[in-house]
């Protein structure tokens, strides 16, 4: 069992960046898909980005490629999501999930969820 909490949202003007945490807890993210979803207001949640934390790998969503960025924090068992350009359209609660080996884009191939955190980036 893997437990996931996120942190680092907020609020952010269009052109800044935001960096969001997914501390994991119970168990290493080894041999684990980390990813990153957001869903804004009345809108499905959709894949923004995934990586392998073993053997290396990473997939972004065309929406945020050259923008966002995932990084690895080993010693703290965390990944990072670096966020910059930031758009007033990723605007959303971001959520990270882990799963077992492959990248996947879709939400049901995760197994384990965070709680979320709001990212709100103004005009």
């Amino acid at each position: 069992q893997v437990q996931l909490v996120e942190s680092g949202g907020g609020l952010v003007q269009a052109g800044g960046s935001l960096s969001l945490s997914c501390a994991a807890s119970g168990r290493s993210f080894a041999n684990h898909v980390v990813g990153w979803f957001r869903q804004a207001p009345g809108k499905e949640r959709e894949f923004v980005a995934a990586t392998r934390w073993s053997g290396g790998g990473t997939f972004y969503a065309d929406s945020v490629k050259g923008r966002f960025t995932i990084s690895k924090d080993r010693a703290k068992n965390t990944a990072i999501l670096q966020m910059s350009s930031l758009k007033p359209e990723d605007t959303a609660v971001y959520y990270c999930a882990a799963k077992t080996l492959t990248i996947e884009t879709m939400k049901e191939k995760y197994d384990y969820w965070g709680q979320g955190t709001q990212v709100t980036v103004s005009a």
